[in-house]
């Protein structure tokens, strides 16, 4: 095609009309998929995917269009509103519109294998699903029914991994007619940097905090290996992740009964004071719009708590997995959630109402916008208010006895680090993994192996069991068969222990920063907002400095954070093996 130059004005009548078309399908893609979420049925299923491949084989068609304005003079605003529109799906269908439709459809399908996923427990009187095994990992300590809960869950993959390998090779076909070498390049595309040095962006960050992670993991194998026996937990070697609390061995701090510094009292037990205070889940939910209406944010409109689904219907199925909705990209926010009366599920409400905030704070850009600096931003917001979740602020909502001692710094820090830092290397790993699986360097006969192979070498965890090739584990995790990129988990993991030492120190809070809230303060929600505010208009470094003053990630906050107990847990292993 040829490059329009001639008309100054054709780039802008360009983007403008593209803006108005995107933002009509993302509304109607975005109620499509909330039912087909929230009332899972082949008729939600079909019209989801519809939806879908509507909105896909749109975008794409203006990305193409837009090329015609490759040699075109035009505005920064306008180049980046063009660049973000190339990157903004992270499925490309293929230009062929039967083929387009069997894209989605793949997805669809396969997220809804995921969904309807059932295993029948020894012993057990009825089927469970994910999270009704997830909760025999996180309770139960017999090692039988770990195995048999693990390995049960595990064959979901079993009925995704053909429809897996026909999706790699149809979103493959559709990157690279968007000029990309294949769909890992376009996810890595998206953070203001060529792909290559985003890769390397992420290892220097892993390297920053791959010590303290072989720290801990040292000190929770030796403390389960204490509780198993050495036939079980090898005393050198990798973690038999069913021992770990976590279906994915990606959070750990349900074995906290196993693995407590000796001679603490344990710690808070955020669900046992929910539990006896009579908390609701709507009560959870308030709570954590209070948190942000106490940095001077506005509530939450009436249709968020009319529309949003905060626990489990009982006459249909859903997608349980918790998210945050924003139907109309103005104000029609909601979330999405199988909530129970946890601890845990506090933590992910304030993370989930994150997201809502941020959309609504961007919500008056334009529609290329209206997205986070980039999305590991948008995961590390709520998680940043969840960091302020501190015994004080629970005290404070009547959750806790104010009058209470202070809780033990290695109790209160070693149950932060088996949920953060343990989940670093498996945030890496899954999209490690399908990075080398779409650009073909993993085939299509080595799925599983080479799963396993990354998990050992970052993660220093093994299978209960050998698993075979007739197996499919990656397909056992929600965002593979969904197609979202999970390395933004990871880049959160890191950015918001940035973003709340940063935060602390405008509110002005002394002590040690894993102590520090900054509940109550006006002045972190302003420099908050005005990082949101600017949702993508600018390149990631702008917002990170408008929040933090820094145009670097960096784990200096993290490893901050947890000093004390990453001294205490190198005194702890000196004289026991490190590593696997």
């Amino acid at each position: 095609m040829a490059s329009d130059t001639a008309d100054p004005g054709a780039v802008d009548r360009f983007l403008s009309a593209a803006e108005d078309q995107l933002l009509d399908l993302a509304v109607e893609t975005n109620q499509a998929d909330w039912v087909h979420a929230t009332y899972i049925t082949p008729d939600t299923e079909a019209l989801a995917a519809r939806a879908t491949a509507r909105s896909i084989r749109t975008t794409v068609d203006l990305a193409k269009a837009s090329r015609r304005f490759d040699a075109a003079a035009m505005t920064e605003v306008d180049r980046r509103k063009i660049r973000l529109l190339r990157l903004s799906l992270t499925l490309v269908a293929p230009s062929d519109p039967l083929t387009a439709r069997e894209l989605s459809g793949l997805v669809a399908t396969m997220e809804g294998t995921f969904a309807r996923g059932r295993h029948l427990p020894r012993g057990g009187p009825e089927p469970l699903d994910l999270q009704g095994l997830s909760r025999i990992l996180t309770e139960s300590r017999d090692p039988d029914a770990l195995e048999d809960a693990w390995t049960g869950w595990h064959r979901v993959g079993r009925g995704i991994r053909d429809d897996f390998s026909r999706y790699v090779a149809l979103a493959n076909q559709g990157a690279q007619e968007l000029g990309f070498d294949d769909t890992g390049a376009l996810w890595r595309s998206k953070y203001d940097m060529p792909p290559a040095d985003f890769l390397k962006e992420i290892e220097r960050l892993w390297q920053q905090v791959e010590p303290f992670y072989r720290s801990l993991h040292a000190y929770v194998r030796r403390r389960l290996v204490a509780r198993y026996g050495p036939q079980r937990v090898p005393e050198h070697g990798p973690i038999p992740l069913h021992f770990l609390g976590n279906m994915w061995a990606q959070s750990w701090e349900t074995v906290y009964d196993l693995l407590a510094p000796p001679g603490t009292a344990g710690g808070f037990d955020l669900t046992r004071s929910l539990v006896e205070h009579g908390t609701t889940v709507p009560q959870m939910v308030a709570h954590g719009e209070g948190f942000f209406r106490s940095l001077g944010l506005p509530p939450l409109p009436p249709s968020f708590w009319e529309r949003s689904m905060l626990t489990r219907p009982k006459d249909r199925e859903v997608v349980c997995h918790a998210s945050a909705w924003d139907i109309d990209q103005v104000d029609d926010l909601r979330i999405k959630m199988c909530t129970e009366i946890t601890g845990e599920d506090f933590g992910v409400i304030h993370h989930e109402l994150g997201h809502n905030y941020y959309q609504r704070a961007y919500a008056d850009q334009p529609y290329l916008f209206r997205d986070s600096a980039h999305d590991g931003f948008h995961e590390a917001l709520g998680d940043t208010i969840a960091l302020s979740i501190t015994p004080a602020y629970l005290a404070r909502l009547g959750l806790a006895d104010p009058a209470a001692p202070a809780e033990d710094d290695r109790a209160l820090l070693l149950r932060t680090a088996l949920a953060k830092i343990a989940f670093l290397p498996f945030g890496y790993v899954i999209d490690l993994w399908r990075w080398k699986v779409f650009d073909g360097s993993i085939a299509p006969g080595e799925y599983n192996r080479t799963w396993w192979d990354l998990r050992r070498r970052y993660q220093g965890v093994a299978p209960p069991a050998p698993r075979g090739e007739d197996e499919f584990d990656p397909g056992a995790k929600y965002h593979v068969p969904a197609n979202v990129p999970y390395v933004r988990y990871f880049l959160a993991h890191i950015l918001q222990f940035q973003f709340h030492r940063a935060l602390v120190r405008e509110a002005g809070v002394e002590g040690p920063l894993h102590r520090a809230s900054i509940y109550g303060s006006e002045a972190a929600g302003r420099r908050l907002l005005a990082m949101m505010r600017l949702g993508a208009s600018r390149p990631w470094p702008d917002a990170l400095e408008a929040l933090t003053g820094e145009r670097q990630m960096d784990a200096g906050g993290l490893l901050e954070y947890f000093a004390p107990l990453r001294a205490w847990l190198d005194e702890q292993n000196r004289g026991h093996p490190v590593g696997w």
